[in-house]
């Protein structure tokens, strides 16, 4: 602190950049409930149709390979308008939405990501019919991670 009492610029930088770096790292399970909340949007959600395909066993928690599919006509009428990648136990639970038209030609997509430690995906398919699919897969992190 200055001597009127104010913190001072540098200070000021230098207690954010440790909040940065040393800030929340644990995951929050009312933020990844909520997400999932907000996605489902009180509609009831059917456990067949979308493909969720992971190791069960990561040996890195920095490179998780994941696939996600839905077996969908992808018609003008019918089609996945999104599908949406949550790992709860990660200090972000959303990992990645992924938007999809009938111009897609399929609604399938591939990616890693990172994963703070052992725990269940879950992957949710909103359809163009209002419909929402699910499916959960444990991963299990031996190394690495988010987390450390």
């Amino acid at each position: 602190m200055g001597e009127t009492g104010q913190i001072s610029r540098r200070n000021l930088l230098v207690t954010g950049g440790a909040l940065l770096a040393f800030g929340p790292t644990r995951a929050d399970a009312a933020a990844s409930d909520a997400e999932i909340t907000r996605i489902l949007a009180g509609r009831t959600a059917k456990v067949t149709g979308l493909t969720l395909d992971v190791p069960s066993i990561a040996e890195n928690g920095l490179v998780v390979p994941v696939n996600l599919s839905v077996a969908s006509p992808m018609t003008a009428t019918d089609y996945v308008r999104a599908i949406h990648l949550i790992a709860p136990e990660n200090p972000i639970p959303l990992v990645a939405s992924f938007r999809f038209t009938p111009a897609s030609g399929r609604a399938a997509t591939s990616m890693r990501m990172r994963l703070a430690q052992t725990q269940t995906i879950v992957a949710i398919a909103e359809l163009s019919n209002n419909d929402v699919l699910i499916a959960q897969a444990e991963v299990k992190v031996t190394i690495g991670g988010c987390g450390g």
